[in-house]
């Protein structure tokens, strides 16, 4: 995700923020920090024969040997280089958590470009949902440092990737040409609201959700602000999708848009504003997968007393308001009208929710509670919450739970009162078992 310029007549302007200045940044090294400079006086030199080699010398430089492999380097090189390409070393081992250790170790990254980045197996999905739908060209608006050009491209569609920065807009370059894909990626540096996007026949837009005071809730203070989006959007012959924070209000939602949320590995990592799809329908996406749940429009679940399970539903699943189809899958309720636990006599695994049995409910009170773990040898105790202004660490203090035995304490409310239910996951049964 970049920063990316309001259009013309907006009545604010662009969300400032200082990580992400519109020109070249010079920061001041300390050699025994090694952070990485943020500019492109320091990206150039590494596109070049020695900043790659220097790069592959580098890779995998423990941080508490970086000053000492600094000294080294700066014999035979740049002290500038050498920081460089040690602060990308270091980038580049944060990365491999969203994009694998291959490619992470060919990108180039910027420190918010690690941290804003789409995850590879998100934008791989998207890119799926896109080449299915027909789409050979998209528009990649507010590109970033390229993550979903890239799963794009490696879908077979060809990419125009547009950024202001014009250090994100490097970076986006560099990373198409590492990867072997700049014949379908064409990175280029401009302000994405004066961007003619006539020749492709899908858009998406990642606008940016941060601002210099850190993050922006309010969809029209994205930059470019979401109404701006939802037009390009629908100005697009086949699809569109517009990125936007999981959290967006369901009455935010233009109307003729699909609303999907993507989990990946139980994290929720985004909410996809989707043109030319499913006009009203609402989805949760679980990754891996892809497993969907598609909204029914069914009425909230009843309340009923606590049965032998507890579901957790997905965080994609909450988000998408899909609580009560759950509820339905596993013939439950709900412990309390406000709360998205659904509870149910029966163990019907799902997807959607991971299922734990309860052996234990209490009302509130943590003498009882500890006294019920030293009795049971829990040593090991997962705290989850919902409904309860307690937090875990602060209960954990106060049972000291001690033993060779492990168990989970759900902090929630059951009909309206505050309530402890302990128990355990369920373990998934072996392949081939019934």
């Amino acid at each position: 995700m970049s920063d990316c310029s309001h259009g013309a007549g907006s009545s604010q302007p662009p969300p400032r923020n200082p990580a992400r200045h519109l020109g070249p940044r010079r920061t001041i090294h300390r050699l025994a920090d090694n952070e990485p400079v943020n500019d492109l006086d320091a990206l150039l030199p590494l596109l070049t024969p020695e900043g790659r080699a220097l790069l592959d010398e580098v890779r995998g430089t423990d941080p508490a040997r970086e000053l000492a492999v600094a000294t080294r380097l700066r014999r035979d090189h740049p002290a500038a280089l050498v920081s460089a390409a040690l602060g990308q070393a270091r980038l580049r081992q944060r990365a491999v958590a969203k994009f694998g250790a291959v490619d992470a170790g060919r990108m180039f990254f910027t420190p918010n470009g690690v941290e804003q980045s789409t995850r590879a197996t998100v934008a791989a999905y998207r890119a799926e949902r896109m080449r299915a739908l027909g789409v050979t060209s998209v528009a990649d608006l507010c590109c970033g440092i390229g993550g979903d050009a890239i799963a794009l491209a490696r879908a077979g569609i060809r990419v125009l990737a547009v950024d202001r920065d014009p250090l994100t807009a490097a970076v986006a370059r560099a990373n198409a040409d590492a990867l072997g894909l700049a014949g379908l990626i064409e990175v280029r540096e401009a302000d994405v609201t004066e961007v003619d996007t006539a020749g492709y026949d899908a858009v998406f837009v990642d606008p940016a959700r941060r601002g210099g005071r850190g993050r922006v809730f309010d969809p029209e203070s994205y930059s470019p602000p979401l109404s701006w989006a939802v037009e390009a959007a629908r100005g697009a012959s086949r699809a569109a999708a517009l990125k936007v924070a999981p959290g967006i209000p369901h009455e935010a939602v233009p109307a003729g848009a699909e609303a999907e949320w993507v989990s990946d590995g139980g994290d929720v990592k985004e909410a996809v504003l989707w043109f030319g799809t499913e006009p009203g329908a609402v989805r949760a996406t679980l990754l891996p997968g892809p497993r969907t749940l598609l909204s029914r429009r069914l009425p909230d679940p009843a309340v009923r007393p606590v049965g032998r399970y507890l579901y957790e539903p997905d965080g994609a699943v909450i988000r998408a308001h899909l609580v009560a189809e759950v509820a339905e899958r596993v013939g439950g309720g709900l412990l309390d009208a406000t709360i998205a636990y659904v509870t149910a006599d029966d163990l019907l695994p799902t997807p959607y929710a991971t299922a734990y049995e309860i052996t234990d409910h209490l009302p509130f009170n943590v003498k009882r509670l500890k006294a019920l773990l030293r009795e049971r040898g829990v040593g090991t105790l997962t705290v989850k919450k919902r409904g309860s202004a307690v937090e875990p660490e602060e209960l954990r203090r106060k049972v000291r739970p001690q033993g060779p035995n492990a168990a989970t304490v759900f902090l929630t409310r059951v009909a309206g009162a505050p309530a402890m239910l302990v128990g355990h996951p369920v373990r998934p049964a072996p392949s081939g078992t019934p």
